[in-house]
């Protein structure tokens, strides 16, 4: 009697643009709400980063390269679930870097701390939003 494993289940381009749009639109809801606090809150007007023209574009490209990342280790890797619970947080960490380069040069026009740190928020912001929809739309396998 042979053991024969359980069929792969691979991600589909179909299963990841669905992802990715699912993670862009809670993300930009998320980071809609994050930026009008963090303007509540005292973000100046010049602080153009927190306007929709700026993260709008930047959050959805996010989210279209975390999915197409996330299917390739998905599709190529014998622990995609291992791998992933490793690199999603350093990417995301990685990602931070723009983020406090700006805090530490003020680069931007009204760039302040209140303003980066809403910066900060939004990448957690998409990652709470499409991590989720990765997950259940490109289940990654783990190492049995």
């Amino acid at each position: 009697m042979t053991e024969t494993a359980a069929p792969v289940r691979r991600a589909t381009w179909k299963a990841t643009l669905a992802a990715a749009a699912i993670g862009a639109a809670g993300g930009l809801i998320v980071n809609t709400v994050i930026a009008t606090a963090a303007r509540a809150m005292g973000a100046p007007d010049e602080f153009q980063q927190l306007t929709l023209a700026v993260y709008g574009p930047l959050t959805v490209i996010g989210a279209l390269i975390a999915a197409v990342a996330w299917r390739l280790i998905v599709n190529r890797s014998r622990n995609a679930a291992g791998v992933l619970r490793i690199l999603v947080p350093v990417v995301l960490v990685l990602s931070l870097i723009p983020d406090v380069l700006l805090l530490s040069s003020k680069s931007q026009p009204g760039t302040t701390t209140g303003g980066v740190i809403a910066l900060i928020l939004m990448h957690f912001g998409v990652a709470v939003a499409a991590v989720p929809a990765f997950q259940r739309l490109m289940p990654p396998q783990t190492n049995s």
